[in-house]
């Protein structure tokens, strides 16, 4: 085997791989649905009448909780709307029918079954629990949705569990994704932060319009997975955030990610952003036009996505994030809120099974070679190689330990120590080693708990529960509980919970739930000395 031929692709499959993978956890995007009009009043009632300040929205009531789906939080981006930062939704008259989902974000449709090319998708979903009244508030918790910053729907996520066994009121937000939500060029305005500028208008609608739904504007967690939780830190750096929520909830996206490292979140420098930017135009055939940004907006979705990049990433150096997050969280430059903080255990694995199941085995033969592809750097290869030595039999797991070490594992950890000088944090590690399966079909060696694994405890990824053994379900409520429970006070103890102290990483499994040692395992102090 030519080891070197076979390793030219390995940085695309890489990319491909992190996409199949967000794409997955967010489950199936439903298919798009037609424009909903803001004048549906002659249906019977299905659901709840709440008058929103944009008008009111008739949504679905279930067994003790109620759905609001579909509710327009911005005006279409379209037009000369396209990269622009977002305008307020023009209000209705009559009631707005808000019992299904409106449409994704424009993503490709390989990347996620029955993608949409409908960029009038900037709607966010409402659930809350029965018991939550404008006079009886509950928490609030806003979750932005993972898939590298190109794919995902907040509706993917059904939140019933959450907000029934939890009390509080859930809000899942679409936000721009791709080129179109992170597209930087000179000149423009809002370059490279459009999807960011998205999530903080969501956020100000749940502060003017939340309390409708009975949810407490002035108890808000932003809470978010792999892009979505990265969008945290960046919303932690940015000043135009401030205020807009009191906790912070990080999954599986720490602030301290690198643009070097292929598989965690990151941002980019404006310089950098906008060679990316420069580009996509040359691929969407506008690099020689007079006027590229008319050009582009010129181009049909379906050209947008087709040149663009794989992976996208939010510019810093710019108004809404003049810092680097990870710059940001190291200087104490971000408001000092309560945060909740951690991965899994096997973040990598299924990267790693990706990449092997594409036909590129990872053996003692092809291991440096494999490293220094993902590491450029003999020194720096060569030091993997042997604090991470290959067996015949363990190329896999030790590939997927490489991953999931140097791009989550020890970046959360140092994100929670730069947090923690500042403000309370709690750490957890998701290490359910029989996690219910993302993808179908059988990987090359257990995953343990890959990446995303965590989701289904917390949610119904695509309106479906996964299978789970009694111990799993109780792991699931108990999570619950934790999370719910710091979105209201801050502190995930709750009463008949596993004590979760602040000064350890809380081990949540099926077979144990309580404190432990991450940092060697992860080998973290060999990845922190590593140039």
């Amino acid at each position: 085997m030519n080891t070197r031929r076979v390793l030219t692709s390995l940085t695309s499959l890489a990319a491909c791989a992190l996409t199949a993978v967000f794409a997955t956890a967010a489950g199936p995007a439903l298919p798009t649905q037609p424009a909903l009009s803001a004048r549906q009043v002659d249906r019977p009632a299905v659901g709840t009448v709440v008058r929103t300040h944009d008008g009111a929205v008739r949504g679905t009531a279930h067994d003790g909780y109620r759905t609001f789906e579909g509710l327009p939080y911005a005006a279409p981006p379209e037009g000369r709307l396209r990269w622009a930062p977002p305008r307020p939704a023009r209000p209705w008259t009559g009631t707005r029918d808000a019992t299904r989902p409106a449409s994704a974000c424009p993503q490709a449709a390989g990347e996620v079954p029955g993608g949409s090319t409908d960029e009038d998708c900037l709607h966010l979903n409402v659930t809350a629990p029965d018991a939550a009244t404008p006079r009886h508030p509950r928490p609030v918790i806003v979750w932005l949705h993972g898939g590298g910053f190109t794919t995902g729907a907040g509706s993917s996520y059904d939140a019933h569990r959450m907000a029934t066994r939890g009390d509080a009121v859930v809000v899942t937000v679409n936000y721009r994704l791709g080129a179109l939500g992170f597209l930087a060029h000179a000149g423009l305005p809002g370059s490279g932060t459009f999807g960011l500028a998205d999530q903080q208008a969501a956020l100000r609608w749940v502060r003017d319009g939340i309390g409708a739904f009975g949810g407490d504007p002035r108890n808000v967690t932003l809470a978010g997975e792999s892009a979505g939780g990265y969008s945290v830190c960046a919303q932690l750096a940015s000043p135009a955030a401030a205020g807009l929520f009191q906790r912070a909830i990080i999954q599986s996206g720490p602030c301290t990610g690198r643009p070097d490292r292929p598989f965690a979140p990151s941002a980019a420098s404006l310089p950098t952003a906008r060679e990316t930017g420069a580009r996509f135009a040359a691929k969407a055939g506008c690099s020689s036009a007079r006027h590229v940004l008319a050009c582009l907006r010129g181009k049909s979705v379906s050209r947008v996505l087709a040149a663009q990049a794989t992976d996208q990433q939010p510019a810093y150096g710019t108004p809404l994030l003049p810092h680097d997050p990870a710059t940001a969280v190291a200087a104490g430059r971000f408001p000092h809120v309560p945060v909740l903080i951690g991965g899994n255990h096997d973040e990598g694995n299924g990267w790693a099974a990706g990449i092997i199941q594409a036909g590129n085995p990872v053996t003692p033969e092809t291991w440096p070679d494999v490293a220094a592809t993902f590491f450029p750097g003999r020194d720096r290869a060569s030091a993997i190689v042997h604090e991470y030595p290959v067996t015949p039999s363990n190329g896999g797991p030790v590939f997927g330990a490489v991953i999931g070490d140097a791009d989550f594992a020890c970046p959360t950890l140092r994100t929670g120590d730069l947090l923690g000088a500042q403000v309370p944090v709690w750490r957890y590690e998701f290490a359910d080693e029989h996690a219910p399966p993302l993808t179908p079909g059988t990987p090359p060696f257990p995953l343990g708990a890959p990446h995303a694994s965590e989701l289904p405890y917390l949610y119904d990824l695509g309106g479906r529960p996964r299978t789970m053994t009694p111990a799993q379900h109780h792991l699931a409520d108990t999570m619950i509980d934790y999370w719910t429970r710091f979105a209201r006070t801050g502190d995930p103890n709750a009463t008949g919970t596993p004590h979760w102290p602040s000064d350890a990483v809380q081990s949540l499994a099926p077979n144990h739930t309580g404190p432990t040692q991450t940092t060697t395992h992860h080998h973290c102090a060999f990845w922190n000395g590593l140039p």
